[in-house]
């Protein structure tokens, strides 16, 4: 039932707003679901339909009666725990009301233009947890480090992950203050505490969750699609130089948690149903995945066709109105694991997840260079500076830096749903 298709994904329907028919990021087939607030009033759930939010509250009344009664606060937890069922009705009523003439003097009303609106969280976010799902980023970094044994392994036998900091998630557009701790080099005698040398970004999709488990009770393979409300983008800041010295033994801290870009729409896992695909097979001679990580339905429709972009622009170029320059681009079928085998393996051990958790897939690279999905990868660690425009060069993120995540979902005879953007710009680091 999560990957159903029906006629809210039909490529020919069009919505009485026409901002929406054509729309780069979210046509009528899209619908996703956020937190916004205008200038007069409070953080509130909203629609993106074209340029505009459909205010949900204000048209509460028209909704089906269980999701309108999780709609009344400032996030989203409640409509996420919700079955998918619940959330599927809501999806065909907010179709039905964008699609047809004969209720736009009744909606309109309840429209505001993007532009005008902030975006907020859209759900309180309890838990946060980064995989390493992303098989070429894991073997390109691995490299680095170990020429000869690139992926440790367990790779290929479990899901990897660590449990990250909610507190310092923030939604597109809130700048990033360059992170201080401590770094030591190779050619360093002993370590010092500063801003970091080394920052980077990491292109990742965000997982949200919904219906949660009970403690001690796993979700299965097959259950697992029924708990996850839909995707966003992803950015897991990282400072390689403190990363470097810190993670051993016990892995990524300081280096990870001072902030967290997300985009801040939820493209719901039913609107990405028609852009399911094969989870790609793996290389001869890996190993299948143990019983409790194998379904045969994931297998079949567990991968997803979207298309991953990643830009930077500096303040040079922007002083000089020069356009983003993209740096990479790739697809999210590069992931090694399912988001279902994520969830999984997540709850195997009896963790319970809950209502707003958020997932992180960690970096998706493609093969090829023109695929990285950070800058370690991209200057083979700081060995190899890129060339930007107006003679300028990056090796790792310096101030005034903007980085710009966005992405696709596309798939043959179907219109393309996009994500909105997770973009931030990096201030310098404060005064101690």
């Amino acid at each position: 039932m999560t990957f159903l298709i029906d006629e809210t994904h039909d490529a020919a329907l069009r919505s009485w707003i026409e901002s929406a028919n054509g729309h780069l990021d979210f046509p009528i087939q899209n619908l996703p679901l956020g937190i916004f607030s205008s200038p007069d009033g409070r953080p509130r759930p909203g629609v993106a339909i074209g340029d505009f939010i459909l205010d949900l509250q204000k048209i509460a009344n028209l909704l089906p009666a269980v999701a309108a009664r999780t709609l009344d606060g400032s996030t989203l937890n409640a409509l996420f725990a919700l079955p998918a069922t619940e959330r599927r009705a809501l999806r065909h009523v907010l179709s039905r009301l964008l699609s047809r003439t004969e209720y736009s003097a009744t909606i309109e009303p309840a429209l505001l233009a993007t532009v005008d609106c902030v975006m907020h969280p859209p759900a309180a976010i309890g838990d946060y947890t980064d995989f390493y799902v992303g098989i070429h980023h894991a073997t390109n970094i691995g490299k680095q480090f170990r020429p000869d044994n690139p992926l440790l392994p367990n790779y290929k036998h479990i899901p990897i992950g660590y449990h990250g900091r909610a507190s310092s998630i923030r939604v597109s557009g809130i700048d990033v203050v360059r992170p201080k701790g401590q770094r030591k080099s190779a050619d360093e005698e002993s370590p010092s505490y500063g801003p970091s040398r080394r920052l980077d970004y990491e292109l990742e999709l965000g997982v949200w969750i919904g219906r949660g488990n009970l403690l001690g009770e796993p979700i299965s393979i097959a259950e697992a699609p029924e708990h996850i409300v839909g995707l966003c983008l992803l950015n897991d800041w990282s400072a390689r130089d403190l990363q470097a010295w810190e993670y051993q033994p016990l892995g990524p801290f300081l280096a990870k948690n001072f902030h967290t870009t997300v985009s801040p729409w939820v493209i719901t896992a039913e609107a990405l149903a028609p852009y399911r695909i094969a989870q790609p097979r793996r290389a001869p001679g890996d190993p299948d995945p143990l019983p409790y990580l194998l379904d045969s339905e994931d297998q079949a429709r567990g991968a997803l066709a979207i298309d991953l972009e990643v830009s930077l622009t500096t303040a040079h170029m922007r002083a000089s109105g020069l356009d983003p320059h993209r740096l990479s681009t790739g697809s999210a079928s590069n992931m090694y694991w399912t988001i279902a085998q994520m969830v999984t393996h997540h709850s195997s051990n009896g963790c319970d997840l809950q209502p707003g958790d958020l997932l992180g897939t960690g970096t998706i690279s493609a093969p090829d260079p023109g695929g990285y999905g950070s800058l370690m990868e991209l200057s083979r660690g700081g060995a190899m500076p890129i060339a930007l425009p107006g003679d300028e060069t990056r090796t790792f993120l310096e101030d005034g830096d903007e980085i710009i995540l966005t992405a696709r979902a596309m798939a043959p005879g179907r219109v393309a749903l996009g994500f909105g953007h997770a973009k931030a710009r990096i201030l310098p680091s404060r005064a101690s």
